[in-house]
């Protein structure tokens, strides 16, 4: 997405199972790469990563 990506908006790199299709590839941009998800920002579910992240429920 080369003009970046809207906050509650997936990125069109992500499979039907919501997994990046560019994980690990040197294409993968920057911040993906250097995001850090853990326990503490995953939570326990997706919903509570979304709300985490400031998400809205769509």
């Amino acid at each position: 997405m080369p003009e970046g990506k809207p906050a509650g908006v997936p990125c069109i790199q992500l499979d039907s199972q919501r997994r990046c299709k560019l994980y690990g590839l040197p294409e993968r941009p920057r911040v993906c790469v250097e995001f850090g998800a853990d326990a503490a920002v995953c939570g326990e579910s997706r919903e509570q990563a979304m709300r985490w992240l400031g998400w809205p429920k769509r």
